[in-house]
């Protein structure tokens, strides 16, 4: 997996004794992107995300880790989310 799909985390989320730091996204399928509108996903409305994150990241999040982060960290995968959706970005 390329150190570009990683996210470091600015502030971890937190699962019990689990402290998540870094997110490694997984090139989405069409079955990832199921259910989700693609231009929902592009524009990062945060619903298309909260469904998507969970199905393309590892350690895999749940969609109330989504919910719960901080706009930045969520900005930062959403980035990472729209270079897959472009061919030329992605590579």
């Amino acid at each position: 997996m390329s150190k570009e799909n990683i996210v470091t985390l600015e502030n971890p989320i937190k699962r019990g004794e689990q402290v998540i730091e870094k997110v490694t996204l997984m090139k989405p399928n069409a079955g990832t992107l199921r259910g989700v509108s693609l231009a929902d996903v592009a524009r990062s409305e945060v619903d298309a995300l909260i469904k998507v994150l969970p199905r393309m990241t590892s350690p895999s999040l749940t969609e109330s880790d989504v919910v719960m982060m901080d706009l930045p960290d969520l900005m930062a995968l959403a980035t990472k989310v729209i270079g897959f959706l472009s061919p030329n970005l992605a590579d």
